[in-house]
């Protein structure tokens, strides 16, 4: 059992002792403690919040906690009820709201929950502000309204059509053009809210669904991360139906992956890569992902002629850079997908229109599609380190014995060699390195991430 605060929120396992897991008291006192931060950063003291949830089973108890929490500081609360996280971000602005929760552990397993916090803008908090909060949970340093000063709660479940209309209202995305397409696809919805949104959204544009799934009880019928290894059921499915191919999100809605015609997995970093090809066509710019993204969406941008740009891990740091070179889309490789004529923050339904107009206008199977682009492969490892050692010294010391390469600091070290690159990052948790390396096969990324750690070893001192 787990209770992991960090600058991006609170997210714990359901049960056991307070401050140690995710319990009623945690949750009342991190609600309270993000009360009472937007409180200070407004100057007001009734204000207007938007809360939603994913399908998760602790979420209901999470989120009457929360809302009464809230309700308690005086503040009015819009509730949506299960919801998703790209919906509650769209709703803070729609509002006029001053911040909103969203409360789901994303693609962890059932027994998770969390808080993930937003601004007035409906984007999440920064390092600087996310810090001010745990500081204030940590000395509790916050007080509840009088009996006539509570605030009150509105019911509104109107935001899935809502955020549908914005999808379909976009400039590059053109509903008519996708239903004469007449498109078959699965729909993989792990049994929480994205099983509600994304039929919502195909139907509207037209598509056949065959629903896998979608049913929003929590159970998750396997790992809710959208990994190869996870949809072996959706896998065969879209084979079954002769499917045009295959939609699965996250228990929250913010990663998007496909599976191809063929059964076979689209990849999570090419989502990514396919929704900016299709942006790039219609409008000239640059395009941002974290560093540990595929190379791919470097070479669309620049077959496009825009500038590719890399940020820091994390999606806050991505809309950062994104905002500051003006990027017409971003994301990460994880399958989410940011657009900035819609919002900042990873949404699968504004990625699945995307796509959708994609293959509109290219014809062609998606297996097609995914042939067409740079073909790259991804390995992931990573290396135990006693505690004693410093880290920062041992990436410096990778980063010197690479000099000569391009070499990125931002995060880590980035190491861009000519026909591949690794990435070596520091956990925040955990004693360890992780190591992802990509290359123009799977046997020579395997092969440079050995090669790298049996260098890290070698640098600081550690038997294989």
């Amino acid at each position: 059992m787990t209770l992991i605060k960090s600058i991006s929120g609170i997210r714990g396992t359901i049960g056991g002792r307070p401050n140690e897991n995710l319990t009623p008291v945690d949750t009342v006192k991190f609600a309270a403690a993000y009360g009472r931060w937007l409180q200070k950063h407004t100057g007001r003291m009734a204000l207007k919040v938007v809360i939603g949830r994913d399908a998760r089973i602790s979420g209901e108890m999470i989120q009457n906690l929360v809302v009464s929490t809230l309700v308690g500081l005086g503040m009015d609360v819009i509730d949506l009820g299960l919801s998703t996280t790209p919906t509650v971000e769209i709703a803070v602005p729609l509002e006029k709201a001053d911040g909103g929760i969203i409360l789901t552990a994303s693609h962890n397993p059932k027994q998770w929950n969390a808080l993930k916090l937003l601004n007035s803008k409906g984007e999440f908090l920064n390092a600087e502000q996310g810090a001010a909060i745990l500081d204030i949970a940590e000395r509790e340093d916050f007080s509840f309204a009088t009996v006539d000063s509570l605030g009150s709660v509105v019911n509104n479940d109107a935001y899935f059509d809502i955020h549908i209309d914005e999808v379909l209202d976009l400039e590059l995305v053109d509903a008519d053009m996708i239903r004469e397409k007449k498109f078959k696809v699965v729909v993989d919805g792990v049994n929480s809210s994205g099983g509600i949104a994304i039929p919502m959204l195909l139907e509207a544009l037209g598509v056949e669904v065959v629903k896998l799934y979608c049913d929003p009880t929590g159970q998750f019928p396997h790992n809710p991360e959208p990994l190869k290894e996870h949809l072996g059921d959706i896998c065969k499915l879209v084979v079954e139906e002769k499917a045009d191919f295959g939609i699965v999100v996250d228990p929250d809605v913010d990663r998007l992956a496909f599976i191809s015609n063929d059964g076979e997995m689209f990849g999570e970093e090419y989502t990514l890569v396919a929704c900016a090809d299709y942006v790039l066509g219609k409008t000239k710019g640059d395009t941002v992902s974290n560093l540990s993204s595929s190379r791919a969406l470097r070479d669309i941008t620049e077959k496009h002629g825009g500038q590719y740009h890399a940020a820091a891990v994390g999606e806050v740091n991505v809309v950062e850079k994104m905002k500051e070179v003006n990027a017409v889309i971003g994301g990460e490789g994880n399958g989410g997908i940011i657009y900035p004529d819609s919002h900042y923050g990873r949404d699968a339904l504004v990625g699945t229109a995307l796509f959708l107009m994609l293959l509109s206008e290219r014809g062609g199977t998606v297996a097609d599609l995914r042939a067409s682009y740079p073909a790259y492969y991804m390995s992931k490892k990573k290396i135990e380190l006693t505690p004693d050692l410093d880290v920062d010294r041992l990436l410096e010391a990778m980063a010197d014995k690479y000099s000569k390469e391009d070499i990125s600091t931002i995060d880590g070290v980035k190491i861009d060699l000519a026909e591949s690159w690794v990435h070596l990052r520091k956990s925040n948790t955990e004693p360890i390195i992780r190591i992802y390396t990509e290359a123009k096969s799977q046997q020579e990324a395997d092969a440079l991430g050995d090669r790298i750690m049996e260098e890290i070893r070698e640098t600081a001192g550690i038997n294989s």
